[in-house]
């Protein structure tokens, strides 16, 4: 089969791209790794997508007894907002589900395992949504506003 001039030109042009994106996966890889870690979206200041913000209503019901308001911690239980800064998110849903023992300087601090809580564990990426947003400077402290649908 013989090409025609503009046929090798596309063909040239496929291949080219295609040896592009062969040659260089990093970048899809870390753009999809960066979604995953930062998975949530603020479209103005103090403004957060559904998912985020459900996130905010859920810390809020179960996590901010024992973590403080806005994650920033408490006597008893670490702030997460600089936790976050360095844990990766399936080190925290690990944590969560499973729970964590810390004992350092002679005290002793206990994070339970909400694996069975259903409230948490059905919304656990729009909690970790959340405390990422906040983690990253994204989101400010106190109630957010929702995104227009």
């Amino acid at each position: 089969m013989r090409c025609s001039g503009g046929s090798r030109l596309v063909l040239l042009a496929s291949a080219a791209i295609a040896a592009l994106v062969v040659c260089m996966p990093g970048r899809a890889d870390q753009a999809a790794n960066d979604a995953y870690e930062r998975p949530y979206t603020v479209c103005a200041p103090n403004t957060v997508d559904r998912v985020t913000y459900n996130g905010y209503r859920r810390y809020h019901a179960y996590c901010h007894v024992c973590h403080g308001p806005d994650g920033l911690g408490s006597s008893y239980a670490p702030n997460l907002v600089e936790s976050l800064k360095v844990m990766p998110r399936d080190d925290f849903t690990q944590v969560v589900a499973g729970g964590r023992q810390n004992i350092a300087a002679g005290k002793e601090s206990v994070m339970p395992a909400f694996y069975e809580v259903a409230d948490v564990m059905n919304y656990l990426e729009d909690i970790y949504a959340y405390l990422k947003a906040r983690s990253d400077g994204k989101l400010g402290r106190g109630r957010p506003e929702r995104c227009p649908s």
